[in-house]
């Protein structure tokens, strides 16, 4: 089984990966409509909204919670 390298989520089936491809190693909730990766930035942006809509965090709080996530997984290991 495969992880998502930006957020950890894992690919089971081929609609979680973008555009169905199985050959990428992020899912669908990192990409780009293109299918591209989304930037650093970008992903940080959507899952400080994803933890406060879900979690119910302070923006402060959640976009701290989402930068410790993401500096977990391997795409931004070195940001």
């Amino acid at each position: 089984m495969k992880n998502c390298i930006s957020c950890g989520m894992p690919l089971l089936k081929p609609e979680d990966f973008p555009l169905g491809d199985e050959s990428k190693d992020y899912c669908v909730y990192c990409a780009r409509p293109d299918g591209s990766m989304q930037s650093y930035e970008e992903k940080l942006e959507g899952m400080t909204e994803f933890i406060i809509r879900t979690q119910g965090f302070a923006p402060q709080a959640a976009r701290e919670s989402a930068r410790s996530l993401m500096a977990l997984q391997p795409a931004w290991k070195k940001i």
